[in-house]
This record gives structure tokens, sequence and C-alpha cells, in this order.
């Protein structure tokens, strides 16, 4: 049987727009690929999701003095509108803070406390003089005690990746209110004994021979160390509550309730479509279920070892990740993204600056995959203007003139596909169709740049301008195969830019359906007469004086 692929992107943080990085990292890889996966006529859904609890949802409400309620529904509205600007194909884009997502946590919660994986611990928290309350680990900042990064929070190191608890922090303090008044003390917790789980996480982890080195390197890494027992829950007011005596002042912490909201969103997905079971089909049936899953190398601790522990602990035959696509960072311009010093572009300002094709094709082409990448403005100009604008446009564009010119936009029936461009094509075709299968997107745009190349290269080499003047029937043969690159170049390229795509199906009036990639090859359209549609340039060229303005306006402020 063949399977159905579940494709899920790393759910992105509540806390305002999102930069680059992000989208890079996750959402628009995941979004390639899952319209690659359907042209090709396979089964796919692609769900995704804001992450609305825990701690920096708190503090930013806090912050725009709102109701955390509030707060997270006016940026879910931002980020669903960005998104759908960015041309993300969810088949259902929903939010961790659904009651779906509360009652499905809770039911996996308790079947894991019935299993035994549940304990409880009396640990040392910290607690504010200054905030008159405990503070959750994220609430907590300082040194990091292995890399010496100042910003460390209670549960992790951004800056070398380390998972901490909040009492190894050097001289620590509130995210609240920046108060070092801090003292430890005791209180009662609940922790999922990932200990107990190790040999089935281990044997489970064994057995994913294809996952990316770098994402099997991190799963292996926590295994070396050996699994410790975690805590799931907080002392926080916004999140899942617990259903467990005693408990009912708590919530979830957010790893524990974020992950299984991708399960929750397919839920809300398949109640939307009117088919309330149909999720089933997609999270219990892990004989009939790929599930790819694309996130930032931040998430694959994660994602290779505690979400699945979870899952595997909880009993039932839950699906789980065949294939997890990692990511490194995006930096902006040899440092990081930076909200508070207003450092790089966020997505609502990107789109402001380009359209969203310029984006996707742009950052793909730059994609962090095999190490850390940097962008710059001057290095997206490039991309764009060499790319997309002198190779893609400049033929496109070359093609409608000619015709237009010496055929007022018609050319008559016949038609003979020149064989060497068909071999060409058809190579080049397969290699990118073998790329985007195996997920390594920066070569797949270096073959699709290939690809475009090839329309320059074979209207320079048979020169019709030439042909119309003494034999015009064989200056339409050759028009027509330049038609066919346009249409190729259509259907190959739609996963990244889709907008353009539709644009190059347009100019040659053909209908505005979703091509399957079966019909990439296919020529019996140019044997009739073809009439073409007058188009503007299909894309403009980034100017210098833009790229020096743009590289000053989002450099950011000095800190």
């Amino acid at each position: 049987m063949k399977k159905k692929t579940l494709i899920t992107s790393a759910l992105p943080y509540i806390n305002g727009v999102k930069h680059l990085g992000n989208v890079v990292g996750s959402m628009l890889p995941a979004d390639v690929y899952a319209r690659f996966l359907r042209q090709q006529g396979e089964e796919v859904i692609y769900i995704c999701g804001t992450d609305e609890h825990g701690t920096p949802a708190e503090i930013g409400a806090s912050k725009a003095n709102m109701s955390i309620s509030d707060y997270c529904k006016l940026n879910f509205d931002k980020q669903r509108e960005i998104y759908q600007e960015f041309c993300f194909s969810f088949d259902y884009f929903g939010r961790s803070s659904s009651t779906i997502n509360a009652e499905t946590t809770q039911d996996i919660f308790r079947a894991l406390d019935a299993a035994g994986y549940i304990s409880e611990q009396s640990i040392k928290q910290f607690y504010s003089f200054e905030d008159e309350r405990y503070l959750p680990d994220r609430y907590v900042e300082g040194e990091c005690p292995h890399c010496n990064f100042n910003e460390a929070r209670g549960d992790q190191c951004d800056n070398c990746g380390r998972l901490l608890d909040p009492e190894e922090l050097i001289n620590p303090r509130s995210a609240i209110s920046g108060s070092k008044q801090l003292e430890l003390r005791e209180t009662k917790h609940l922790y999922l004994q990932l200990d107990k789980l190790e040999t089935k996480v281990k044997d489970w982890i064994e057995k994913q021979n294809d996952w990316p080195s770098a994402v099997s390197g991190v799963a292996k890494k926590w295994l070396t160390e050996g699994l410790q027992a975690r805590c799931i829950t907080r002392d926080l007011k916004w999140g899942i509550s617990v259903p467990k005596v005693g408990y009912e002042h708590k919530v979830f912490y957010v790893w524990f309730d974020a992950p299984i909201a991708y399960i929750s969103i397919t839920k809300e997905w398949a109640r939307a479509i009117g088919k309330p079971d149909e999720w089933i089909r997609w999270w219990q049936a892990p004989d009939e279920v790929r599930l790819v899953q694309f996130m930032a190398k931040d998430n694959i601790p994660f994602h290779t070892v505690f979400w699945p522990a979870m899952m595997i602990a909880a009993g039932s035959e839950w699906v789980l990740a065949d294939y997890i696509k990692g990511f490194n960072w995006l930096n902006y311009e040899g440092g990081k993204f930076s909200t508070s010093r207003q450092r790089g572009v966020f997505t609502d300002s990107a789109l402001d600056l380009f359209p969203a094709d310029y984006w996707r094709y742009g950052l793909l082409a730059m994609s962090p995959e095999s190490s850390d990448a940097d962008f710059s403005f001057e290095h997206f100009a490039i991309l764009i203007n060499k790319d997309l604008a002198d190779t893609l446009g400049n033929f496109t564009n070359r093609v409608v003139a000619i015709i237009n010119k010496h055929f007022d936009g018609h050319l008559p029936r016949g038609f003979e596909l020149d064989e060497e461009l068909q071999h060409n094509i058809t190579d080049k075709v397969a290699k990118f169709t073998c790329e985007l299968k195996e997920m390594k997107f920066r070569p797949a745009m270096t073959t699709l740049r290939s690809l475009w190349a090839t329309g320059n290269e074979y209207i320079t080499q048979v020169e019709p301008w030439k042909q119309i003047k003494t034999d015009k029937a064989k200056a339409v043969i050759l028009l027509k195969n330049c038609l066919y690159l346009q249409y190729v170049f259509s259907i190959i390229s739609e996963p990244i830019i889709p907008n353009l795509a539709k644009q190059l199906r347009l100019g040659l009036n053909l209908d505005d359906k979703a091509y399957n990639f079966n019909e990439v090859l296919e020529t019996s359209w140019l044997n009739s007469e073809v009439k073409i549609n007058k188009q503007a340039v299909l894309v403009e060229k980034i100017q210098p004086e833009t790229v020096d303005e743009l590289t000053e306006r989002f450099a950011g402020k000095v800190s």
C-alpha cells in the first residue's frame, strides 16, 4: 500500500510576527514539499498552527497591557494573514490554545499517568520577592554554565543549545522585572519518567536509518547522556490545566502540550471538512502514514526524544516521525535577528518590500541546510536579479516580444519537439524531482536555475528572429519549443514560486488549474493554433540604491 504523507512544520510561537529565519527553517520548505507531493498525485495534508502557551505569552501580554487570550488572538490573526500572503498551503492552521488541544493533552496525560510514567517530585524553584510569585523556568534568565552566554533561559541556552534547569544558571534574574532578589523554595511538580522509556525510545531511534545525520546525532547524544525524568508542570495561569488532584492551580509545560497540537489541529481539520473521525487515519494508522516534520535545530531534541517518548508511553498506535528535516540558523548580516534592536527583516515588513515569490525563491536558494547561512540584501538582490529576472523573466519576455511583433500573438498549427532539447529538459526535471523528494532544497534551487537557463541558451542558439526572415514555418516550430519550455517552467516551478508560475501559464493562455507533475512533458496542446496573452515584465529587478537603503534601514539600533 502506498503511504499517504502527513507534513508538519514547527509551530511558530505566538509572541509577534516571525523573522525570515523562522520561515526558511520550517514553514517554507514544508510548504514546498507539500505542494510538490500534491503535484505528484500523492495524498497529503500539511498541518501547522501557533504555539500559544508558556511564559513568553504571559510576558508579551503584560507588556502590551492586554489579556493573554486577547493578545494571543491578535497575534494569531496577524500571523495567519501573513502566512496566507506567503502562499503557505496549510490544510489547516490552528492554535495550541484550542479546547480540542486541552482535551487531547489531558487524555494523553491520563494515559501516561495510568501507565505509571508520571511521578511527583519536590523541587526547589526560584521565588521572586519583587514579582511576588514562583518563576517558571523561562521566567528565569542568567549566564549559561556551559558557554557563559548571558541571556540563557532557565530551560535552555539559545547559544549552545544545552537544556538547563533554572538553578544551573549563574547570576539568575527574573525575566519579568530583572530582579536578582530570588530565593530557591521547595514546591511539588509532576515529571515524565523518560528514564523508564529509554530502551523503547532507543529501539525506535535506531530504526530511523534515513534521518539526516545532524538530526540523528542530536537524538543519540541525548541517549548517550542518559534520559532523565523531565518536569511537565509549571506555575502559570496561562496554559492547559492539569487533571490531577493537588495540581489544579498548575498548568502543563508548553513542550508537553505544543507537539500534541499537531494531533489536535488535525482533529480540527477533520471537523472542518465534515469528517470528524478522519484524523484517526492520519495519527493512528502508522502502517499507512509517513510523517515528515520540518523544524529548526533548536526544536530537534523535543521532536526526536521527548515527544516520541510521550506518545510511545501513551500506549496507542500513534504515528511517529518517519523523517525529520532539521535546519540550521539563518543569520542576518553576520549576526542574529533581533526584535528589540529592530535588526533584520520580519515577515510583515518582508511582504511590504517585495512579492512573496521573491522571498520564497531567495530564501530557499540560501537555505541553511548543511550549516548556518547569512542573509544580506546584497545577496538577496543578486539571486532575484540574476535568477528570476535575467534568467526566467528575460527568457519569457524575449519569447513574448518576438511572437507579438512578428505573429501578432498567434502561432499557427503544427509542432515538432526538438529531441535534443527534450533530452536536456527530461534529465534536469528528473534531477530536480529527485532533489525535492529527498528534501534537498538548496541543491534543488541550483537545478531549477539551470533548468531556467536552458531557455535562454536554446533561444540564443536557434535564433528564431533570423529564421522568420527565411523560413517562417520553421520559426513557428522554434518559438513553440520556447513556449513548451515556458510551460515546463510553470509546472516545475509551482511549488517554489506559485504566483509567478500562474503568470507563466496565463501568458500561455492555459487554464488556471492544478497541474499534475506527470503533465510536465505534455505537448499535444502545441499542435493546435496557440494564442499567447500580452503580459507585463515578469520580474522587476532590485536596484543597487534599494539594496543600500534597505541594508541601512534594517541594520538595527546600536545596542
